[in-house]
């Protein structure tokens, strides 16, 4: 299906100023940028980290974790803070986060175990490594909040973005497995389970109340378009989905872009939720050290161009003057990948 063709079926009802695909293309565009968004998912700290110097080099705002920020797997907590500490002693990382706010969420690798939700017993723990890799102060209120999640409003001369950066892990329903060889899990019926649990949902409506930025991000450690591959998704919680959509409508929430990782694969999704302006865009961007090398096809209903399975990170540029951002999936020596444009709605 071409890309016209897409996005007449979903319905786009915003300016698209274009859509270009680009493959192993040196990126040239104009500096014009009010805000830059660099994010990045999946890193072992026993490979080579080659894209700190390129994301520095993009001049980001903030620099945000999606997920997977080292491969932890296990309940010896003194690992954990192994593995954490290593991280924040990479010469290259470490000149980077001096320079660059850091925000982050965190994925089931660095939580402590494959695939694992709120009945990981070491969850308590691993929260508390997690906010010392993040260098979070010691009497902050996060240290006493269940869950990871946490949002802050970054001010530019022009306006402003607000990023929200969802917990998919502490309160999560354990997943109901398939008996298909193709798929990992199904999807919960009826309204079962929880992907977020109440507490964050009440306080996601609270962040979503306050609805005056200009651009709002939503950071989510998996996938919250792309349901059809059977792995972890938002999907498995068809409902939560359904709930997500629902709060953007009636908190009329403005030009709203979701942030995932976690597949080792990344792609564009999108699709046109009724009550919206403007489209919804899940950006995937995953893995920073290692990728799905073997990768051989998927169906996503919503994906705009193609998947990039070898390892990169994730660009936005945010233009305030004319409400466009530039998404882009880069790669080493200023190679971008994929990149698409697009125009939002100013009021």
């Amino acid at each position: 299906m071409s890309i016209n063709m897409k996005l007449k079926k979903i319905n786009i009802i915003v300016i698209v100023c274009y859509i270009q695909l680009c493959f192993g293309q040196k990126g040239n565009e104009a500096n014009t940028s009010d805000f830059v968004i660099a994010f990045g998912s999946c890193s072992k700290v026993s490979k080579p980290q080659p894209f700190w110097k390129e994301i520095l080099k993009s001049n980001p705002n903030v620099f945000i974790w999606g997920g997977d920020n080292i491969y932890a797997d296990t309940d010896d907590m003194s690992k954990v803070r192994m593995g954490y500490e290593m991280q924040n002693d990479h010469e290259e990382y470490k000149k980077m986060k001096h320079s660059v706010p850091i925000m982050a969420t965190w994925d089931d690798h660095d939580y402590g175990k494959n695939d694992v939700g709120a009945e990981w017993e070491k969850k308590k723990e691993s929260q508390q490594l997690f906010l010392d890799f993040l260098e979070i102060s010691s009497d902050s209120p996060r240290r006493s909040q269940e869950g990871v999640y946490t949002s802050q409003v970054f001010d530019v001369e022009k306006g402003n973005i607000k990023v929200i950066v969802l917990d998919t892990r502490y309160f999560r329903s354990p997943l109901k497995k398939s008996n298909s060889e193709y798929r990992c899990y199904e999807p919960y019926t009826n309204n079962e389970g929880t992907l977020l649990g109440e507490k964050q949902w009440k306080w996601l409506e609270t962040e979503l109340e306050s609805n005056y930025s200009d651009f709002v991000i939503i950071v989510s450690s998996i996938q919250f378009l792309s349901s059809e591959h059977g792995f972890e998704t938002w999907g498995n919680f068809p409902h939560e989905v359904e709930r997500l959509q629902g709060l953007l409508v009636r908190k009329a929430v403005r030009n709203a872009i979701v942030l995932s990782g976690d597949r080792h694969i990344s792609e564009f999704s999108m699709t046109k939720i009724k009550g919206l302006k403007y489209p919804i865009v899940d950006f995937t961007s995953s893995g920073l050290t290692h990728s799905y090398s073997g990768y051989q096809g998927e169906s996503n209903q919503y994906r705009v161009g193609r998947v990039i399975s070898t390892p990169s990170f994730g660009l936005l540029k945010f233009n305030l003057d004319t409400y466009t951002v530039l998404m882009q999936i880069r790669g080493k020596n200023d190679i971008v990948y994929q990149e698409f444009k697009l125009q939002y709605p100013k009021n």
